[in-house]
């Protein structure tokens, strides 16, 4: 069965071609007319639109239109997507938004800011119909408009029932007469559409009457709600699982036929040539407000944790020395001291002191409440962040590579990953709520999308399959792709795979496979700004109580350059804290992370037995079959231990060697010693995302930049598609063999390195983890009970 364009492999987390792969990159058709759509329902209307944003922005690259607005209902989720891939296509992208109200009925109002100030009132308009409302709905009156129209442009769009009796027309007539008074300056239009339904003709005239009586221009639309005609059956199928219930049962909820797709600008002249004005409006309209692009948005760091009469990087430089001076007791040494001027400097000319800063702040109120904390991840390879107390990986043990972390090439803000005790996490983040309020600080949305099983089970139940027959496949979807539902799986379960609705049911779990579903809170990643977030973004209640979530995920905000602290929470360190506490209790020996014994031999000879049940980290089947064999006996043992026993290294052909070359049965081999400094500690093995970076700076001259680059491409190449890998493949190969490294080395390297993409650990991250394997290990060593 050949593989739907929704699921082809893209290049950028949100591109997805639509069709031909090969049509986005030719010059569209040539037109004789000028056409822009202006209401387009994208799949960020949850149950509602049958295409993604990015599939709806190409189609419309390769039908020559002159721009595309996203109008989602009440939501800007999806918005953020479509603008990048916009930028790809060369395409104008607008930004809109479909307003449903509570009342009147029969009518929806688009909306387009024209500039950053009537997008930020746009926003707050959004976040106060949400706020209002319980999570995923949004309860917005026409009243609203007043205080939030100013620099909008808007469109009408009226039902058809809504201008089809006197009654209805008269009611039409004084609504557009109010929204008029409100939109003046010519800032409203009144939608028309022709979608071949059975009461087109008395629809146009009747629009086109409300058009003559209220002078309220006309604009063509389509009111677009999938890229492709082919998509209307999943479109079906989405309205039959909004509403529960099957496509049998459905009836006038179904839209009559497949017009809701994009067309080509002469299609759309044709359809309209009675009214050529309402065809020339769409460009007018487009053009006004593509005065407004997410690009004008400017992330701001917040600035209260900063005294007066300091600069931000000022304030930093001085807490991070005073804290340095605690971590180093007996004086700062040579190489951290360099590595923190090193860190300074790029912090410095990136502006990112606010962002270390506003950490610091967290784990201060953290600790200031006995709330055990540990940063992890990147962080760690950063001196600044060890000096802070962020993180507890000390750089005098670890290489540290701050460009993991930071980049100028990149210039994007770094990303903090905290984990704090499971149990006391909410405390942080209702002091994050109280510090800066809910229109300054949210949780970051997550995208719950269709997989394979909840796909069968909702469309199943709309295509009206039997109920023990949707449940006996969902059961066996396990260990299948997520591309959809094999032919000869379901032949197996004795299914007839020639049924046309099964065929039919095989194709849209295909279609609808990664789709979104709905919009949850992020784990733990909270945006924080200096002005009001709500004016960027809107913000609307979580499930939980006294949650409040921005509408765009993390790869959202990573587009856009936002900054996010993610706030976690770790049963471990729930555990020891208390453990902790009940060793000062019983035992009156007052301990903290920090001044737990280090390298221990009586710990380490518990761990080399695998007696580690109940140990953070190395407690599974596959890390206690692996400590007998690896012996660790010192804490960078337990470094390596941490990150060996993950899919890159075994994937990558790396345990073995690794393992042959501890119990030295193999020597291990460098061309030279800058290979050697780079893989001298894992034996010449690269074990870990920061000797990939390092080995391409070292051997094949990329800038540390560059390096970042090259782990971000192999590591997510399964998502963003094969081309990249060769990119940069022929650059590492093309280096080293220009800095006189042998061939087949260089080949080995490379496949080494191309193991991370099956999920390989950063140095940083597994050190942070092995601060915690010790701390538990040597817990469970000396007082048992308390652990």
């Amino acid at each position: 069965m050949p593989e739907p364009a929704a699921r082809k492999a893209h290049a950028h987390p949100f591109k997805r071609l639509s069709g031909d792969a090969e049509k986005k990159r030719q010059p569209p058709p040539a037109c004789c007319h000028t056409y822009a759509e202006l209401a387009v329902t994208s799949n960020f209307t949850f149950l509602t639109g049958a295409s993604h944003p990015d599939e709806l922005v190409a189609q419309a690259a390769v039908c020559g239109h002159h721009a595309i607005a996203l109008t989602d209902h009440n939501s800007l989720a999806g918005i953020v997507r479509a603008h990048v891939a916009a930028k790809e296509c060369g395409l104008r992208f607008i930004v809109g938004c479909r307003l449903i109200f509570r009342e009147p009925d029969g009518l929806s109002l688009l909306v387009y800011p024209t500039d950053r100030a009537s997008y930020g009132r746009l926003c707050r308009m959004l976040t106060l119909g949400k706020r209002r409302a319980p999570k995923g709905e949004c309860h917005l009156w026409l009243d609203d408009l007043n205080a939030h129209a100013e620099g909008l442009l808007a469109v009408a769009l009226f039902a058809t029932q809504a201008v089809q009796s006197g009654d209805a027309a008269s009611h039409a007539i004084g609504l557009l007469s109010r929204l008029a008074e409100v939109f003046d300056d010519d800032r409203l239009s009144l939608a028309m559409s022709r979608l071949y339904g059975p009461d087109d003709r008395e629809y146009v005239a009747e629009i086109a009457n409300l058009s003559r009586q209220t002078h309220v221009p006309l604009v063509a639309v389509n009111d677009v709600y999938y890229h492709s005609p082919l998509r209307r059956e999943l479109q079906d199928v989405l309205t039959c699982i909004r509403h529960g219930c099957t496509v049998a049962e459905a009836g006038f909820r179904l839209f009559p036929n497949a017009e809701r797709h994009l067309k080509p600008p002469d299609e759309m002249a044709r359809l309209f040539v009675d009214h050529p004005d309402a065809i020339a409006r769409t460009v007018a309209v487009a053009d006004r407000a593509g005065g407004f692009s997410l690009d004008q948005l400017r992330y701001e760091y917040p600035d209260e944790i900063c005294p007066a009469g300091l600069s931000p990087m000022e304030h930093l430089k001085r807490l991070t020395w005073e804290c340095a001076r605690d971590r180093y007791p007996d004086g700062v040494p040579d190489k951290v001291r360099r590595q923190v001027e090193h860190e300074f400097t790029l912090i410095e000319e990136l502006q990112y002191a606010p962002y270390f800063l506003t950490v610091h702040d967290l784990v201060r109120f953290a600790r200031s409440r006995g709330i055990l904390c540990q940063g992890r991840g990147a962080a760690a390879n950063s001196a600044v962040c060890f000096c802070l107390g962020v993180t507890s990986v000390d750089p005098d043990r670890i290489n540290v590579l701050f460009e993991r972390f930071v980049s100028r090439e990149r210039n994007e803000p770094p990303d903090i990953d905290i984990d704090f005790e499971h149990e006391r996490r909410e405390e942080v983040i209702q002091y994050i709520y109280e510090k800066y309020g809910r229109d300054r600080a949210g949780l970051t949305a997550e995208v719950i999308s269709y997989r394979s099983r909840s796909a069968i089970r909702d469309i199943g139940k709309a295509l009206g399959l039997s109920l023990d027959a949707v449940d006996r496949i969902a059961k066996r979807v396990s260990g299948w792709s997520e591309g959809g539902v094999a032919a000869e799986r379901l032949s197996a379960l004795g299914f007839d795979t020639g049924d046309v609705t099964l065929q039919l049911f095989m194709r849209l779990v295909l279609e609808i496979s990664g789709f979104p579903r709905h919009l949850s809170q992020h784990v733990g990643g909270f945006v924080i700004s200096r002005g009001l977030l709500s004016e960027s973004v809107p913000i609307e209640n979580a499930a939980m109580e006294n949650r409040t979530v921005i509408e765009w995920d993390k790869d959202d905000i990573d587009a856009l350059g936002m900054l996010k602290v993610d706030v976690l929470g770790l049963g471990m360190l729930t555990c020891i804290r208390k453990a902790l506490d009940l060793v000062k209790q019983h035992h009156g020996r007052p301990l903290t992370l920090a001044s737990i014994p280090s390298e221990d031999s009586r710990v380490y000879d518990m761990i080399c037995r695998a007696d580690t049940i109940g140990v953070f980290q190395i407690e599974s089947r596959a890390q206690m079959t692996m400590l007998p064999r690896l012996k660790p006996r010192c804490f960078y043992d337990l470094v390596i231990e941490v990150a060996i026993v993950r899919p890159g290294p075994i994937v990558g052909d790396m345990v073995h060697p690794y393992l042959r070359r501890r119990n030295g049965v193999e020597d291990p081999n460098y061309p030279n010693d800058k290979i050697k400094e780079v893989l001298g500690r894992t034996l010449g093995i690269p074990l870990f995302q920061e000797q990939a970076m390092s080995l391409a700076i070292a051997a094949a001259g990329f800038t540390p930049g560059e390096a970042e680059m090259l782990r971000r491409a192999i590591s997510a190449w399964k998502t963003r598609g094969k081309d990249a890998i060769p990119r940069y493949r022929q650059r590492f190969m093309e280096g080293m063999l220009r800095n006189g490294y042998d061939i087949a080395f260089a080949e080995q390297c490379f496949e080494r390195l191309k193991g991370f993409s099956e999920y390989g650990f950063p140095e940083s991250h597994a050190a942070s983890f092995s601060l915690l394997v010790y701390a538990s290990a040597w817990l469970k060593c000396y007082y048992p009970a308390a652990f």
